[in-house]
């Protein structure tokens, strides 16, 4: 997945004009594609973890939403970024786990139900949380559309998860058919999601991308040291330092460059964070990975 996702930027930095003319609007109907299969993939068993083990979860999940959103604040004021790139480190920050963290836990012997867990509920967080974050912490400069942007969390994320669920039930043999699949179809939707943003944007990325690839960079890795940190400093098992670490470092950063698109259309250079943000994470996530599962071959996946 990290190598299509690179290869996807690299195509549009090097034929802008031939992929500039994809209209963002394409990006939600994508994203509902990832977040569908995200539904199907789920199971019943994958929300017991939050009830019986809840403080797990909180624990997880608090650490998500204050660890990523603040650093994406820190990171956006110590590098003075722009007004458009300032909201769209901080809209990446503030979304919920990326879908691709349960692959790269399970990878990483880490405690997969937890992780699987943490996705879930930050996910249906996300509609009240993210606005709100983004309101606190960008509010001050540009206008924040909250209840706008929790609707569109509600179609784009909740919605097609819902749907998922549904199909799920109803039709368990045709699930059984697709759900190999469905991996493959939300690595290329991710892809397409980047080869747009990026083509729209290869101009501006080429003549002053170097900082906010450092300020993405930054931001992913200084929120995976600080996600193992926080399981180390409440002493919780290592495949659950491994779970909240891979959980926290790891964004939606799709649904940032979609709410970027739907919501700060003045800042264009808003949904570019997010694209960066997609391709190095599922780079770094797949070096974390090998790292920690080389650390300890004997882990398992949970405790």
């Amino acid at each position: 997945m990290g190598v299509l996702v690179l290869a996807s930027a690299v195509v549009a930095l090097a034929f802008p004009g031939v992929f500039g003319g994809l209209k963002p609007t394409i990006i939600n109907p994508l994203l509902g594609v990832i977040m569908f299969g995200m539904g199907m993939s789920l199971r019943i068993e994958d929300f017991k973890v939050v009830f019986s083990r809840p403080k797990d979860v909180i624990i997880g999940c608090v650490a998500q939403f204050t660890i990523m959103p603040l650093l994406a604040f820190v990171l956006s004021r110590l590098f003075n970024l722009d007004e458009a790139l300032a909201v769209g480190v901080v809209l990446v920050g503030c979304c919920p786990g990326g879908t691709a963290s349960n692959v790269i836990t399970y990878l990483a012997k880490g405690d997969l139900a937890l992780s699987v867990g943490m996705t879930a509920t930050s996910t249906l967080l996300a509609p009240v949380l993210t606005p709100l974050l983004v309101w606190l912490l960008a509010g001050k400069s540009v206008d924040v559309d909250v209840a706008g942007m929790l609707l569109s969390i509600l179609w784009v994320v909740i919605l097609p998860i819902v749907v998922g669920l549904i199909v799920k039930g109803l039709w368990p043999r045709f699930t059984e058919r697709t759900i190999a699949y469905l991996p493959a179809l939300s690595s290329l939707s991710i892809a397409f999601i980047v080869l747009i943003i990026i083509a729209a944007n290869a101009q501006k990325l080429l003549t002053g991308g170097f900082i906010i690839i450092l300020v993405v960079v930054l931001h992913n890795l200084c929120g995976l040291a600080l996600g193992w940190s926080v399981g180390r400093l409440l002493h919780l098992s290592d495949a659950k330092r491994r779970a909240i670490s891979i959980e926290v470092g790891m964004q939606n950063s799709g649904l940032a460059s979609s709410l970027a698109t739907l919501h700060f259309a003045a800042y264009p250079m808003a949904t570019i964070p997010g694209a960066v943000f997609s391709v190095w994470h599922n780079i770094s996530g797949a070096i974390v990975a090998r790292l920690y599962a080389r650390g300890d071959k004997n882990a398992v996946t949970s405790h």
